[in-house]
């Protein structure tokens, strides 16, 4: 991670908002944050970690929000840019904002993570800063940012502890194989007794089945072979006599069919002449009688027309008569409208006279008016001023009682993680009484089952070797009562003169008699299932006893590890008791402290009040001084605007040209405006009605001169229809006569038929077709069969035979069928055996290299193994600086219980705990490691910068420590990585190039100032 650009704003002492950009620090490779103690330094990286995640080790999850916050504001904001290994940029902003009606309640915070994609801010669909680090909060702080006083962490860690540290940081949880071993274990074994199952449906399978179902084949075909010679010759006669039958039939149906359709042939001649009458009178008379029918329907329609536009032309000219009329009697008031527009003009100027008069004198009152709310305004201005400057003096006198808001937060702070201790420590106790509690009913269940853990295990394979001895024994007894039972049944089949199956002799003059054995056989299965049941039954009892064992043994180390737990509680509770530095507070008196923190927050409280009344006062007497202003100019304003009015009554009187103004001074404006109303509107009503009714005139004289053109058309068109209409009387006239047809009705009721000619003419030609074709036919086939007889007893005869080939010929074609279907499954089954005794083979060796992996794996040896590796070449890395730093007199090195301890070359190169070196020494060591595993985990992330913050440590060296540690942190900037360091030393801060400072303001709180 690089970080890039931190605002902070109302967190701890960071009252106002205060911006810090990277870019100039990360340049110079080696920078510092230096200040003095209780400035803020440290808060700047834990406004890091809190933005990053959400999560604070110094105040815990207890009100953290509230604690985290500035006393004086209302608002906490944090903004942070950085880049990621990847070199993607990306910003996290959270937000907390204080309850306006309670002071000590902050609603939950806003949370908002961006990714700069093509010079936007996307945001995100999540706000885990692990996934974009690839870092948990925890080694976040070991390896990047080390808070103060934790610089030690790693080094301190227990072997536990710390290899789950490092599997964490280097992903060794892939080398974690022991439940992925025994996960494929079981699987192999679940798949082994898959294929033993398998097997089992494959017992009789051999080549010697495949073989005498090959010889079986062999003799059903030959059989199917013979049969089918005799259905060929069966078959040909059969069907030459079927097809014999055939003929005879047909040629009964045929003649049948002939004297059906020999009656109809009468009928079909008479259609026929029917038809062509239809025909010809049809296309003689159809479309001249059509012609007739419209053009008399045409004349109909048209001399109606004719008669309504004469009646619709009479009726224009009354209606022009009308309106000529009302035309007449407006137009005296039409010719007057010019001289009434300017009446309206004098009355519009007349009102205007009588509205500025009026307004006048408004004027004239508002300004008396504004001269005494002015003075009244003046007045209260001076109260304020009174009252402002009273409670000034009130805030001092509080403000003399007001307690340091950092003392009484940092006190708060550990009477709230003191109290969050101790409620862990009860929890913890409760937590460890339960684990005891069900450690002691596994412990009973034990007893009350007379199970001994040590030797469980080896009984239950004893009762095993005795149930698979058990079992064999009868299964020796029934193979021995099958061979009986098979023994039996050669025996019953042996007949004199035929073969034994066993020896092959012909003649048996001693055969075996045996007794039944089938009772004896089924009792000894019934024995053999009811000791599968019981094994089966002791079995499942072991898994569930091995399950309670195995889940006794992991909560004991649970009870083990759960006590540590609660010692490292008491160890920080006794710590934590050591900070308490307040002598104003007792620290075994939380309720009293809350007494004084609410006397505090109270004072606040009025302080705060105090504030806003005063801030409330001046916005008061600004806006009062802006109102006296306002109402200056209005007075002002009031006098120019009379002087303006009196000026346009003046030039309205000269501009009336019909009206006098003394004839309305009596009157009030809404008189004057009904005049002008009804004046308008009578004025409007005039030239509308009158411009209507010349539209209206013009409209009907349009009309009638369109009417007469049309009333022509129509005696025109109905002359020429009339003509037409003689033509095609005299047609029809002339084809009756060519027709020698003698009236038109007889012409009618022949069409009236309304025959489809093309349908009829279509049937009658079927039928001719079909009459000649059956005729033909049977002559036909009476000449085939001239010299041909059939006898039906015979063709039954020769029917039952051919049935009976034909079944004999099916039954043969089956049983090879069958044999070959039997044949190609025995050999797909052996197949299928080979591979499966294949697969078998495979998955008993693979059984066994999982038995190794599993032993190898085994309570995740592997993985410290992996751990020691990787802690052995973190140990070499932190030689590199740690030699340098003491001269070559130390070395670090992890001994055989995985834990550090340091080599001492001036003592014969003997080993010791780290827990003996000095304070420098040991920020020494440290630094060299957290260096060493900063590069490490930047290197498995492929960061191409490495980025490191160190938070105090340089106060415990001597001149000569800190020349070695600061060259020791100057050469890294050689090495492409950045290191940050916040102290108060002095001397560092001369030696370092770029530098923020840290000062704190009583009234501005905590700022940042680059040096």
């Amino acid at each position: 991670m690089i970080p890039i650009q931190l605002t902070i704003e109302g967190l701890y002492s960071y009252q106002e908002r205060q911006t810090i950009n990277f870019n100039d620090l990360i340049d110079a490779g080696l920078f510092g944050i230096f200040g003095a103690v209780g400035s803020g330094k440290s808060s700047i990286l834990e406004a890091i970690s809190y933005v990053l995640y959400g999560v604070s080790d110094r105040l815990g999850a207890t009100k953290m929000s509230y604690n985290m916050m500035n006393l004086k504001s209302n608002r906490s904001y944090v903004e942070f840019d950085f880049l990621n290994f990847e070199n993607k940029l990306f910003r996290i902003t959270r937000e907390y904002k204080r309850n306006s009606k309670q002071f000590d309640v902050v609603r939950n915070p806003t949370v908002v993570f961006y990714e700069n994609i093509k010079e936007e801010w996307v945001p995100l669909d999540h706000t885990n800063s692990e996934k974009i680090l690839g870092l948990s909060y925890e080694n976040f702080r070991r390896t990047i940012i080390i808070p103060q006083g934790q610089f030690k962490e790693f080094i301190e860690l227990k072997p536990t502890a710390r290899t789950q540290m490092m599997k964490e940081i280097f992903n060794l949880h892939k080398y974690d194989l022991q439940d992925n071993a025994a996960r494929l274990a079981k699987d192999n074994l679940a798949e082994l007794n898959k294929i033993e199952g398998k097997l089992q449906g494959f017992e009789t399978i051999s080549l010697e089945s495949i073989e005498e179902s090959q010889n079986n084949l062999k003799v059903e075909e030959d059989n199917y072979t013979v049969i089918l010679n005799n259905y060929n010759v069966i078959n040909e006669n059969f069907q030459r006599l079927k097809a014999l039958k055939s003929d005879f039939e047909t040629l009964k149906t045929k003649k049948i069919q002939f004297e059906q359709i020999k009656v109809q042939k009468e009928q079909k001649d008479k259609e026929q002449l029917q038809l062509d009458q239809y025909e010809l009178i049809f296309n003689a008379f159809n479309q001249l009688l059509i012609d007739q029918f419209k053009l008399e329907k045409e004349i109909q329609e048209n001399k109606i027309s004719l008669e309504n536009q004469k009646k619709q032309g009479d009726l224009i000219e009354n209606q022009i008569k009308d309106i000529t009329l009302q035309i007449q009697a407006i137009q005296k008031d039409f010719d007057g409208l010019a001289e009434k527009r300017v009446e309206e003009n004098d009355l519009n100027l007349i009102i205007q006279i009588l509205a500025y008069t009026e307004e006048i004198k408004n004027f004239k009152a508002r300004t008396l008016k504004g001269i005494a709310k002015v003075e009244e305004v003046k007045q209260n201005q001076k109260q304020i001023e009174d009252q402002i400057r009273n409670s000034v003096a009130q805030l001092k006198e509080i403000s003399s009682q007001r307690l340091d808001p950092q003392v009484l937060m940092a006190a708060d702070n550990w009477f709230v993680k003191n109290e969050s201790i101790q409620n862990s420590i009860k929890a913890q106790s409760h937590k460890i009484e339960q684990i005891k509690a069900q450690i002691a009913l596994f412990q009973k269940r034990f007893s009350d089952e007379k199970i001994t853990i040590s030797t469980f295990e080896a009984d239950f394979i004893a009762l095993k070797e005795v149930f698979v001895k058990q079992k064999n024994a009868l299964e020796n007894q029934k193979n021995e009562c099958e061979v009986q039972q098979k023994l039996a049944q050669y025996a019953h089949n042996l007949h004199d003169g035929e073969s034994c199956p066993l020896c092959g002799s012909l003649d048996h003059p001693q055969v075996v008699v045996m007794d039944d054995v089938k009772s004896k056989i089924e009792k000894i299965k019934e024995e053999i299932l009811q000791l599968e049941k019981e094994q089966e039954k002791e079995q499942n009892r072991f898994t569930e006893i091995k399950q309670l064992i195995y889940q006794n043994q992991l909560i004991e180390q649970q009870v083990i590890q759960e006590n540590r737990t609660l010692d490292e509680l008491n160890k920080q509770l006794k710590e934590h008791k050591n900070l308490f530095i307040w002598q104003d507070f007792d620290s075994s008196n939380f309720e009293g402290f809350k007494e004084r923190k609410q006397e505090v927050l109270k004072i606040e409280k009025e302080i705060e009040d105090k504030n806003n009344f005063i801030s409330s006062q001046r916005e008061v007497l600004e806006k009062a001084r802006a109102a006296v202003e306002k109402y200056k100019i209005a007075l002002d304003e009031f006098k120019l605007e009379e002087a303006k009015k009196a000026a346009q009554i003046k030039q309205n009187l000269s501009n009336l040209k019909v009206l006098k103004f003394e004839d309305f001074e009596n009157l009030i404006v809404i008189e004057v405006e009904n005049n002008l109303k009804e004046l308008k509107a009578f004025n409007l009503k005039i030239e509308k009605d009158y411009l209507i009714l010349q539209q209206n005139l013009n409209d009907f004289n349009l009309k009638l001169a369109a009417q007469k053109p049309t009333i022509q058309l129509l005696d025109i068109r109905i002359e020429t229809q009339n003509s037409e209409f003689i033509q095609v009387e005299n047609s029809i006239q002339t084809a009756l006569l060519q027709s020698k047809i003698e009236d038109l009705e007889q012409v009618k009721i022949v069409l009236n038929q309304k025959l489809d000619i093309v349908s009829l003419r279509k049937q009658l030609e079927e039928f001719r077709i079909q009459f000649k074709t059956l005729n033909n036919s049977i002559q036909e086939l009476e000449q085939k069969l001239a010299k041909v007889s059939f006898d039906d007893e015979t063709y039954l005869q020769q029917e039952a035979v051919f049935n009976q080939i034909t079944s004999q010929l099916k039954d043969a074609n089956e049983l090879v069928i069958n044999r070959k279907t039997e044949i190609a499954r025995l050999f797909q089954a052996y197949e299928a055996k080979k591979e499966i005794l294949e697969v078998q083979n495979k998955l008993q060796k693979r059984a066994e290299l999982l038995k190794l992996f599993g032993n190898m794996f085994k309570g995740a040896g592997f993985v410290q193994y992996v751990s020691s590796i990787y802690l052995k070449q973190l140990c070499e890395n932190a030689n590199v600086r740690f030699h340098r730093m003491t001269r070559n007199q130390l070395s670090l090195q992890i001994n055989e219980n995985h834990e550090f301890e340091i080599i001492d070359y001036l003592n014969e190169g003997r080993p010791r705990s780290v827990k003996t070196l000095s304070g420098g020494q040991a920020f020494q060591v440290s630094l060299s490691l957290a260096l060493a595993l900063a590069e490490s985990v930047q290197t498995n992330l492929k960061a191409s910068k490495n980025f490191f913050f160190i938070d105090e440590g340089f106060g415990t060296q001597d001149a000569d420590a800190v020349n070695i540690v600061f060259e020791t942190l100057n050469h890294l900037h050689k090495e492409n990585r950045i290191v940050g360091i916040i102290s108060h030393v002095e001397e560092l801060k001369e030696r370092i190039p770029i530098a923020l400072n840290i000062t704190k303001d009583e009234e501005k709180g905590s700022c940042i100032n680059m040096l």
